[in-house]
């Protein structure tokens, strides 16, 4: 409680998502003549936009967010509190950057935990539509480079995810969870929280992750084992 106290004094709009007063509409910005934009694009200020970019309609980039070279983001999509890397592509209905789900209970009420991380996307990855990431609380939610992921995705606070991980449909991965490099997750699988999960890994469609996995494991079912056994135990 002390912690979250002390970061609201210090950050006070860390709390709620407030929507940028700051935009505004393309037409009234400077921004690189090297990037393309769609219809009702609003940009907030200090965003840095770099070339060879395009802005899908109605879709908005508030302040402070940095884009990197080529990156291609869809329409209606919102991204704040971000910093994308070169080659990324975004699809439409995205919120990059929003707070993540963190509060605590005290004398019958919740009180939200600030959120003052990023969200960082790193070179060459592909976010699906419709797909949430939040920013990090006191650390930041990281996308590894080459990292590609399916529609309606949602990765939680302070994540970390490796570089060349694919991440099919609806799947959701909860606060502060690690994930190695060349991970694969089939459609509707869940990851717990706070769990370690290691490099090479592959987990099933519709798998509950809610323990810890090494490298190079194949994990199915729920709660998620690995797959000779999983398929021992169904006969």
């Amino acid at each position: 409680i002390s912690v979250a106290k002390i970061t609201k004094k210090f950050y006070p709009n860390s709390i709620n998502d407030e929507f940028d007063i700051t935009c505004k509409n393309i037409s009234e910005t400077i921004l690189c003549k090297k990037v393309k934009f769609g219809y009702n694009v609003l940009i907030g200020e200090n965003v840095k936009i770099n070339s060879g970019c395009s802005i899908g309609h109605n879709s908005i980039i508030e302040k402070n967010v940095r884009i990197g070279k080529n990156c291609k983001i869809g329409s209606s999509t919102i991204i704040r509190n971000s910093i994308i890397k070169d080659n990324v592509t975004i699809l439409d209905h995205c919120v990059i950057g929003k707070k993540g789900f963190g509060f605590f209970p005290n004398k019958n009420k919740n009180h939200r935990y600030p959120h003052i991380g990023a969200v960082i996307i790193h070179e060459n990855c592909e976010i699906g539509s419709g797909s949430t990431i939040d920013r990090g609380s006191l650390s930041n939610t990281e996308i590894g480079k080459n990292t590609f992921i399916d529609n309606q995705v949602h990765i939680a606070h302070n994540v970390k995810i490796g570089a060349n991980c694919s991440i099919a449909g609806q799947v959701g991965i909860a606060g502060s969870s690690i994930l190695g490099k060349n991970i694969k997750i089939g459609g509707q699988a869940g990851i717990s929280g706070h769990l370690i999960i290691g490099n090479n890994v592959q987990i099933a469609g519709g798998s509950g992750v809610i323990r810890d996995i090494s490298d190079n494991q194949k994990v199915m079912g729920y709660p998620a084992k690995d797959v000779r056994e999983f398929l021992k135990d169904n006969k």
